[in-house]
């Protein structure tokens, strides 16, 4: 992170957010400030550090580096999910078909895709609800990645032992088109028309029209042109995760909290 932007994240939360604003204990000295409290988060989420890593350094403890990361993270949902958080506008949206439809996918909005997120504090009593086939609980986040690595839709941690079908299953994901507001798109593909868009996806998501799956066992040049390209356009999201773990080691290891 670039310091003019954690400096605009530290002013905005120690502006807006009463935990991160200094104040004075009873003997009258200043308690933590809101920079020391925003870089043991930042240390925590980049480098995946224990609370207590930074203890000497910052001068917090643990419990308090802990109330740092809750805070921080509902923080920054507070103050900047407006604009970063929120579904796909219709600019929005106009943009990621134009990139599609340069790509040689017409109709394309995006790559879907899930991580699994081993949950290394997880409680007993919901161990057995979390865990899959590897005997660790896991998370599931499931996301659609553009290009450009933007992630315009996130379904994360529900219960259950589960893949990428049954997180589909209870994901939002295709809330806009059940309630009628699906992009409206115009595309023909071999002199057939369309008009819904759609994802490219891996070979475990159904055969629906708002997929497009690679061919696993391709047929002639064209089939095998088609799956070279639809795999190598399908790894944004792969990207995505990869940039994810790789800036904010907080999710590539066991969760802290």
């Amino acid at each position: 992170m670039n310091k003019p932007l954690f400096i605009r994240i530290v002013d905005r939360l120690s502006a807006e957010i009463s935990y991160f604003q200094q104040r004075r204990d009873a003997t009258g000295r200043f308690g933590h400030s809101a920079l020391q409290k925003a870089t043991t988060t930042i240390c925590m989420m980049a480098y995946g550090c224990p609370a207590d890593a930074v203890d000497e350094y910052l001068r917090l403890g643990e419990t308090t580096a802990l109330l740092c990361l809750e805070h921080f993270v509902q923080g920054i949902i507070n103050l900047f999910g407006d604009a970063y958080l929120r579904r796909p506008t219709p600019e929005d949206l106009q943009r990621l078909l134009d990139i599609g439809d340069i790509r040689g996918f017409p109709g394309m909005i995006g790559s879907i895709d899930c991580m699994h997120w081993k949950w290394k504090n997880c409680q007993t009593a919901w161990t057995g609800q979390y865990t899959r086939g590897s005997g660790k609980p896991t998370i599931v986040l499931e996301v659609v990645a553009s290009q450009d690595l933007w992630i315009c839709h996130a379904f994360f941690g529900p219960p259950g032992t589960l893949n990428d079908i049954n997180v589909l299953d209870r994901s939002p994901v295709f809330d806009g088109i059940l309630q009628g507001r699906a992009p409206k798109v115009n595309y023909i593909v071999n002199g057939h028309e369309y008009h819904l868009a759609y994802y490219l996806t891996d070979g475990i998501y159904p055969k629906w029209a708002t997929f497009v799956q690679s061919s696993p066992l391709p047929q002639g040049p064209k089939a095998s042109l088609f799956a070279t390209h639809q795999e190598v356009v399908r790894k944004d999201v792969e990207r995505a995760f990869g940039v994810l773990q790789a800036r904010f080691a907080i999710v590539k290891n066991s969760a802290l909290l």
